[in-house]
Order: structure tokens, then C-alpha cells, then sequence
């Protein structure tokens, strides 16, 4: 057997609790020993558990350490890593929990680790220079309804029928006061200053960064935030925007 095969006989049978101890993996006797190898195979569990709290603490903080855990494990029994780096564990874990039988009494939970997922994903997306309000002043008066502006790398949106933002803020800074979570949000994530920021959009924005989002122009975008709301104000939404980060600059073209 090649070492690439006996490789992937070995993280199979750490990361299946079914399967037996792979050939070449023995005591000090020579013998196989399931007992030490299931500790092993119990460490790596453990591993890949850590690593789903520290990439969803919100989530954890709403069902608590004991049910987050007996959660977590479900899900790392049928869903095994894709890749070496940990911090990405976790891509469907929102799929997984919009699944779990136990959770179904907190409809926003999925919405939440959907949310946090995306902050990882921000955190670690690649870096450039951000629009901001100098270089968009720059930009001709007659040009700019003509203009397309695209999202920072590390720009994510994410709109709920949940109030995920407000749950995901409470959580985070460990406040005690209640969010009714039966509320519509749209929360941009960006990374001003390395720093991941969310920001619960106003209502009458939504249509705007999200045709913006879709590669729309600026006027074409205004247009349609207008008729989705009248309360639209082209100026303000764009000026918000540039200051939370969410555009790419000129020299990240």
C-alpha cells in the first residue's frame, strides 16, 4: 500500500469510531490496541468540537455550552473536515442546524451560524484598498450615475427574517437585554481597519446595496431603492456605505 493510501485508511478510521484500527498502528507490544487508538480518536472529536465554539460563539452563548456541544458532536460525526485549516470547519454547519430536530424551537439559529460563518469568511478574505469619501468625490457629478462600484473582498451580506444582527450584537457583548427575533434584518459585514464590523442596514438601503451587490450602476441601483422605498436617500446611503468600508478603491481594481 502506498503512503497516500494508508494515510487515508488512517484519517478514516480516526474520524469513523466504527471503523477498526488501521494496520500499522500498535502498542509498544506490536499489537493493536483499540482502546488507545479510541482516546485518539476521541481527542480529535474533541479538536474539531473546539473548534466549531470558537468559530460560533453567538450560537453557543443562545443554547449554551452543554447543548452547543451535544450539537456540535452530531454534526462532527457526519460532516469531516475538507481542509487542513480549522478555521473554516463549519461551512454548512447552518444547513445542519436548520436540521437538528433539538434546535427547531430557535427558527433564527441557522441565520446566526450562517452570519457568524460569514464573519470568518471576512476576517480572513484578502486584502485592498477601500473606497473612501476623497476617491468618491472624485468621481464627476455627470459620471456617477454611471458608476459601478464593487464590494470590498471582504464585504458579506446577509438579509433574514430574523433580527440576527441585534442577536448576534447582544451576544457577542454578553448584554442582557432581549431582541425580538421575529424581525427582518440585513446586516453588511465589512473589515474597516482588519477589523470585522456589522452593521444592521436600514430598511429603505436594502434594495440599494443589494442591486449593487449584483453589479448594478449607482443610478440604477437609486432607482430601484426608490421604488422599493420611498424613505431612500441616495447621498446618505452612499456616504454610510463608503464609511463602513464596503467598497473597493481605485488601486484594488
Amino acid at each position: 500500500m502506498s503512503v497516500e493510501g494508508w494515510q487515508a485508511r488512517f484519517a478514516g478510521a480516526v474520524l469513523d469510531p466504527e471503523a477498526p484500527v488501521p494496520g500499522g498502528v500498535g502498542c509498544v507490544r506490536g499489537e493493536a490496541d483499540p482502546l488507545r487508538f479510541a482516546v485518539y480518536r476521541n481527542n480529535v472529536h474533541a479538536g474539531l468540537v473546539s473548534a466549531l465554539l470558537a468559530g460560533f460563539p453567538a450560537v453557543a452563548r443562545v443554547v449554551g455550552e452543554a447543548f452547543f456541544s451535544s450539537m456540535a458532536r452530531a454534526y462532527v460525526a457526519q460532516a469531516k473536515p475538507r481542509s487542513p485549516v480549522m478555521m473554516f470547519y463549519g461551512e454548512d454547519f447552518s444547513d445542519f442546524i436548520a436540521e437538528f430536530p433539538p434546535a427547531a424551537g430557535l427558527p433564527y439559529l441557522p441565520d446566526l451560524a450562517r452570519l457568524e460563518y460569514l464573519c470568518t469568511q471576512s476576517y480572513h478574505a484578502a486584502d485592498a484598498a477601500v473606497l473612501d469619501m476623497r476617491a468618491l468625490a472624485e468621481i464627476g457629478e455627470a459620471d456617477l450615475a454611471e458608476t459601478v462600484l464593487r464590494l470590498h473582498p471582504a464585504a458579506r451580506l446577509l438579509a433574514s427574517p430574523y433580527a440576527v444582527g441585534s442577536i448576534w450584537s447582544v451576544q457577542r457583548g454578553g448584554q442582557g437585554r432581549k431582541v425580538a427575533a421575529d424581525r427582518r434584518e440585513t446586516v453588511l459585514i465589512t473589515r474597516p481597519r482588519a477589523e470585522v464590523r456589522l452593521t444592521v442596514v436600514p430598511e429603505q438601503d436594502v434594495a440599494f446595496i443589494e442591486a449593487l451587490n449584483a453589479g448594478a450602476t449607482l443610478g440604477t441601483a437609486a432607482e430601484a431603492a426608490l421604488a422599493a422605498d420611498g424613505r431612500f436617500d441616495f447621498g446618505r446611503a452612499l456616504a454610510g456605505l463608503c464609511a463602513l468600508g464596503a467598497f473597493r478603491g481605485k488601486d484594488g481594481a
